[in-house]
């Protein structure tokens, strides 16, 4: 896989990892690997038990030999004309003719078998419906889908089959073709999102750089012209033999070159550190990708404003670890959860709590990683801590991270006693 978050476990080879996150397409997206198409294959053909109609028909014996090896091979080809339309369309690169080819032979197929050999192949005017719902341009569907309909009720009419079975094949028909109409919006909705989404982590990211490319002008542009002048001055003075003046600038030069790079330390160091918002909408998109619906609260992203930048710094990092490791190692998961809490310890101290869950396997007897034990060490240095172990039920793997709230006093005791008058 070309994304690096879908990483194999360390208790695993490299292969095994590779092969468990082959099986993951994003709806609407080309496939990456053969197992993913021949998993959207295998899903798509699910479609074709409702052949068991026509199939059946054949199985009972109502048609000669010749026909009866006429159906099975029609129904043969048909199917594989249908599969070979998936493939297509699953390719980064769609061939329009060669799908156009591939349908309008699946409509010849329907047209052909209904004719000889009955009406209960008016069954793949269904499918064929469908398929053209599939490549027709949005603007034109509707129109399509009438004709097909139209054509179903035509043939079937043609070969004298039921009133109730024409009227009952040409809306399901019209509707099969409608409802795929709306998935293919469906799914071009989620692919225009999945675009702007990437657009927009984009545009952040070129404008926290042009930030950090002004803020380090700013700093550098004062800092360096102050050193450029006190250097001309230091040379005046040693050419005019004032020591003790020149020795003065020097010191001062060395004072402003330390002061900057403390102010370009600072900087770099709020650009690193990363924030929950940030996260939190990185988060979405990974799990996305790794097929697991992420469920936060909106106030999430203002939560604890008088938190200071190192703690909320702290669950931020605890935020991308958590997430990675649902990412990596959440077997089976399909929902993580992020809450946000506050806790009252015995002694009085105030805690911001971030909690992490997943629904899947658990971590079962594996170690805890390196990072785990980084993000423990990150949150010691403010104060806070780290706990893990399984979620509810002891299902999936729960993370909480908390650090302290300093700037928020305990409240009163509801029992204290009241303030006598003097």
């Amino acid at each position: 896989m070309s994304d690096a978050r879908q990483a194999h476990r360390p208790d695993e080879p490299p292969e095994v990892g590779v092969a468990r996150t082959s099986f993951m397409n994003v709806p609407g997206s080309p496939v990456e690997t053969r197992r993913q198409l021949l998993v959207k294959v295998a899903w798509m053909t699910l479609w074709m038990l409702y052949l068991a109609y026509p199939a059946g028909d054949l199985l009972s014996g109502g048609h000669s030999t010749i026909g009866t090896v006429l159906g099975w091979c029609c129904l043969a080809a048909f199917m594989g004309a249908y599969v070979l339309l998936v493939i297509f369309r699953s390719q980064a690169g769609m061939r329009p003719r060669a799908c156009l080819a591939i349908v309008t032979t699946m409509v010849g197929l329907a047209i052909a078998a209904s004719v000889v050999l009955g009406d209960a192949f008016l069954t793949l005017f269904i499918y064929a419906s469908v398929c053209v719902a599939i490549i027709t341009p949005a603007r034109y569907g509707l129109r399509t889908l009438v004709a097909m309909a139209a054509l179903t009720a035509a043939v079937g009419v043609g070969i004298g089959a039921d009133v109730d079975n024409v009227s009952t094949f040409a809306l399901s028909a019209f509707l099969s073709g409608v409802a795929m109409t709306g998935l293919q919006r469906l799914v071009a909705t989620m692919k225009e999102l999945r675009e702007a989404r990437a657009a927009v982590a984009h545009l952040a990211a070129s404008e926290e750089r042009l930030r950090m490319a002004r803020d380090l002008h700013d700093l550098l542009g004062h800092s360096l012209s102050l050193i450029t002048l006190k250097s001309e001055l230091a040379g005046r003075f040693m050419d005019a033999g004032k020591d003790e003046a020149a020795r003065a600038q020097v010191a001062e030069i060395e004072q402003v070159a330390r002061q900057s790079l403390i102010d370009v330390r600072e900087a770099v160091t709020g650009f690193r550190r990363p924030t929950l918002p940030v996260e939190l909408a990185a988060a979405r998109t990974a799990l996305a990708a790794a097929q697991v619906r992420l469920e936060a609260a909106p106030e999430l992203v203002d939560a604890w404003p008088a938190l200071s930048d190192e703690e909320r710094g702290a669950l931020a990092w605890a935020l991308r670890e958590a997430v990675t490791n649902v990412v990596r190692h959440g077997e089976d998961a399909t929902v993580c959860t992020v809450t946000a809490d506050e806790s009252w310890e015995a002694g009085g101290e105030h805690y911001a709590v971030l909690e992490v869950a997943d629904n899947g396997r658990g971590p079962g007897k594996s170690q805890p990683g390196n990072g785990l034990s980084g993000l423990e060490e990150r949150l010691a240095l403010v104060g806070g801590r780290l706990e893990t172990g399984p979620g509810e039920h002891g299902r999936g793997f729960r993370l909480r991270a908390s650090v302290p709230l300093r700037t928020v006093s305990a409240p009163a005791s509801e029992h204290s006693p009241a303030t006598k008058p003097r």
